[in-house]
């Protein structure tokens, strides 16, 4: 059973999200929260497994509470939902650890799909999808402060040259099929070294991979 948490300001909202989660013998909602204060004490209470977030909320908004709740450390994954695929307020909630976004008008199913992927561990944005929106909002990466080369980061440091190559093509928005046909791998093969490149860089899912190739620039915006 999948336990989600619904955090949005819009009682209708709540409501239509409920109904939705709950006709699924695979779901239950756990609690709503009208604001990112409440939904981040309502995550420490209930320990869902998926936080359904809303990024415009008053008082702390998605974003916030989205960093909170991944910084507990605790199994909650957050699935924000937002009005606009491109919004940069996505952006920045993906940044602060969510672990995939869609669009409140998504079809119900979904939705659902996007629960129950969220819930397991994988990322619910495409990583083409993922790329555009890094690419767009790319000015919000830091930049270097002088030429000189930055150290490696130590996310890095632990990686094999194909570990690091894999991370590479992740951020370059391919997906398994694409990594295996291009490297001449079998599928199998690009998924161990998937997981291995997320267990050794703490990245949460393949979003949290993108983001990372992008801050330690082995991929440049197009």
């Amino acid at each position: 059973m999948t336990t989600v948490l619904i955090a949005d300001d819009q009682p209708m909202q709540r409501f239509g999200f409920r109904m939705l989660l709950e006709s699924q013998d695979d779901m239950t909602v756990v609690g709503e929260a009208a604001n990112g204060a409440e939904a981040v004490r309502l995550t420490d209470r209930h320990r869902p497994d998926v936080v359904l977030m809303d990024i415009r909320m008053p008082g702390l908004d998605g974003i916030e509470a989205t960093r909170r709740i991944v910084a507990s450390g605790d199994r909650t994954r957050v699935l924000i939902v937002t009005t606009f695929d491109l919004d940069a307020y996505a952006y920045d909630g993906l940044r602060a650890g969510a672990s995939g976004f869609l669009v409140k008008d998504a079809h119900p199913e979904e939705l659902l799909a996007g629960v129950r992927a969220v819930a397991s561990g994988d990322a619910v944005v495409a990583p083409s999808l993922t790329r555009r929106l890094l690419d767009a909002y790319v000015h919000h990466l830091p930049r270097p402060a002088t030429t000189d080369p930055r150290p490696e980061d130590p996310r890095l440091s632990a990686l094999t040259e194909r570990e690091r190559e894999i991370l590479t093509v992740i951020g370059q928005g391919w997906t398994n099929t694409e990594i295996a046909e291009r490297l001449h791998l079998a599928e199998s093969t690009v998924k161990t070294h998937v997981g291995r490149v997320l267990a050794k860089t703490g990245a949460r899912d393949r979003i949290q991979a993108v983001i990372l190739a992008y801050d330690t620039q082995l991929v440049a915006p197009a």
